[in-house]
Parts: C-alpha cells; sequence; structure tokens
C-alpha cells in the first residue's frame, strides 16, 4: 500500500488507471475467470485503462449515492442492488425516513435502475463463485463503494477485491473486513476531494461509459 505525498498525482483518471494496473500486476496473475467490475461512472474509465493490461474482461456495477438537495455535495447515504444501503453516521433509519419523506431516495432508486439497464450490470448468476475486481476512481467518505462491495459480497464471488488510486485511510480500515484484498496507489490523511488528486477531473458522461464498456458499434443509445 502506497503512502501519497502532496496532490495531484495523476493527470487523468486514465493515468491513474494505468497506474494501478501496473500495482495490481505487481501482485500476480488474477484467478481465473476474474472479472473487473467498474463503479459507475469514474470508476469504469480507471477500470478500463487496467482491463487490457490485467487481460480481464470489464462490465459495470451501478451505486448511487443519496444526498439532500439543498447540499448535494455531501451524501448522506448510498444504495446499491438488492436493496443495500448506507447511512451516514450510524442513524441509519432516521436518515432512510429522511430521505424517503423528501422524495430523494427514490429518485436515487430510478437513477440506480436506469444505469443498471443502460450499462448492462451483469445478473447475479453471472457474478457467483467468480473472482471480482471492484475498481473506483477515488474513495473519501466511502458510503457508495460499501454499498457496492456489500451488495457483491451477498452474491458469494469467489475473491472480492477493490482497487482504487487514493483512499482514505479512516475508509481503508473499514473497507478491509469487507473484502480478501485491498490495492491503493494512495493512502492519504482526510481525504476531502477525490478530484484535488487529478490534474483534470471533468464529469463522466453516460456515452463515454459505453464507449468504455462496449465496442463503439454496439453501444446502447443512452436513455
Amino acid at each position: 500500500m502506497a503512502f501519497s505525498p502532496a496532490p495531484p498525482l495523476w493527470r487523468d483518471r486514465q493515468e491513474a488507471g494505468d497506474a494501478l494496473g501496473h500495482l495490481v500486476a505487481s501482485r500476480g496473475p488474477l484467478p481465473s475467470r476474474s472479472l473487473l467490475l467498474g463503479l459507475p461512472r469514474g470508476g469504469v474509465v480507471v477500470a478500463a485503462a487496467m482491463a487490457g493490461l490485467l487481460h480481464c474482461p470489464l462490465r459495470s456495477w451501478s451505486v448511487r449515492k443519496v444526498a439532500d438537495p439543498s447540499w448535494p455535495e455531501l451524501a448522506i447515504g448510498a444504495i446499491a442492488a438488492g436493496g443495500v444501503s448506507v447511512w451516514r453516521e450510524g442513524a441509519a433509519a432516521a436518515q432512510q425516513q429522511r430521505a424517503r419523506r423528501g422524495g430523494w431516495l427514490q429518485a436515487e432508486e430510478r437513477e440506480l435502475q436506469r444505469r443498471q439497464r443502460l450499462y448492462g450490470d451483469p445478473p447475479a448468476a453471472e457474478l457467483q463463485g467468480r473472482p471480482l475486481l471492484v475498481v473506483d476512481d477515488g474513495i473519501a467518505t466511502g458510503m457508495t463503494v460499501q454499498a457496492a462491495l456489500q451488495s457483491l459480497r451477498r452474491l458469494n464471488p469467489a475473491q472480492l477485491r477493490l482497487a482504487v488510486p487514493v483512499l482514505d485511510r479512516q475508509i481503508q480500515a473499514v473497507l478491509e473486513p469487507l473484502l480478501d484484498q485491498l490495492d491503493a496507489l494512495a493512502v492519504v490523511e482526510d481525504l476531502r476531494a477525490v478530484g484535488d488528486w487529478y490534474q483534470h477531473f471533468e464529469p463522466v458522461e453516460d456515452a463515454e461509459v459505453l464507449r468504455l464498456l462496449y465496442p463503439p458499434t454496439a453501444a446502447p443509445t443512452p436513455a
């Protein structure tokens, strides 16, 4: 596990993915039937840069943060497949009730379902018993990746591994019990914003995700 100097470290998600792919490759070959799962949207860009180097197929695994519209930068929770939800500071019942009463939770549930359909997230049967390597572009609060990992752990994969360019040190301790292995290029104190570690951290649109997941001639039309 690498510990980082001052940001930024990478030009963009592609460069971070190249570096992360080499780190994972240095640990040894991936197990047979391994599958890369990029967390949309930015994690798919990082994972796509890793896929060729690791000779591993790439799919998506959608997850959504839940936020108060009056403060959209601050996630109060996150949801993933299988009805999994994670809520800030352990106040699960109160936060979930608040989000549902405000309609925010229902909106994110609809968006999660839209992305699952659009990106072609794999069905549970395709993941059971397979080694899974989950990739994101950085982890600050950890709620979205916690939700993703909990939903995948329920599917009984042969191995559940996470690879990420930059990770908050406190969140590392929260995530490790969910994982068989964690690889990070940089583990830092008080990671306030993942984008600080990139020179270019533009929003990723549906069309870019589809271009990376599928050949251009076969890509579905964004909904």
